[in-house]
């Protein structure tokens, strides 16, 4: 759905929603695509066995870098006991899948609120399916990843399954992970 078929809202906040605010930065980007590239940024660094730290705290947004953030969020992943770790935080595996709930969650919340469909609750449940050989070096010809994602939602809405499912659809994270992304790599040591 484009910016010039969103319904007018006459008030502002949707689904808690600054349903002004949204169409402002859509309003800026149609005037200036310059405005269009986000760039978001994460630093990391090993602790010890399967635990490591991520900080983020910087991004580029609207045409320059952001200021307001006065603190860096700080993410912790490590491994479950099964695979010798710590199981203090999240694994990588589980960190995509939160990635992709919670994208799913805000981009169909946004994109209700900004054509005037209340939600009044979502509850995701996600599970990823994945044969650890390809990460262990076992087998050339399983994937090192999730070999699939299911995604079930459950949301409070009078607006049909469909369209909320379409809207859901906008996410990038979503895209991210449904299709091939390429990585640029680079490996030095000191």
């Amino acid at each position: 759905m484009t910016a010039q078929n969103q319904v007018q809202i006459i008030n502002s906040t949707v689904n808690g929603v600054d349903v002004d605010h949204v169409m402002n930065l859509i309003g800026r980007i149609q005037e200036d695509n310059e405005r269009s590239k986000f760039q978001f940024r994460l630093s990391n660094q090993w602790i010890d066995g399967g635990l490591n730290r991520s900080r983020i705290k910087e991004y580029y947004a609207d045409g320059h870098e952001d200021e307001a953030r006065t603190e860096p969020f700080i993410l912790d992943a490590d491994e479950p006991a099964v695979s010798a770790g710590g199981d203090s935080a999240p694994n990588p595996m589980e960190f995509i899948l939160h990635a992709l709930a919670s994208c799913l969650t805000s981009t169909m919340v946004y994109h209700a609120s900004v054509q005037g469909i209340d939600i009044k609750s979502v509850k995701s449940s996600l599970t990823g399916n994945m044969d650890v050989r390809g990460m262990l070096g076992l087998s050339d010809e399983v994937r090192k990843g999730y070999k699939n994602v299911q995604v079930r939602r459950l949301v409070g809405s009078t607006e049909s399954a469909d369209t909320l499912k379409e809207l859901a659809l906008f996410s990038p994270v979503y895209d991210i992970i449904s299709r091939a992304l390429s990585v640029d790599f680079v490996l030095e040591t000191c």
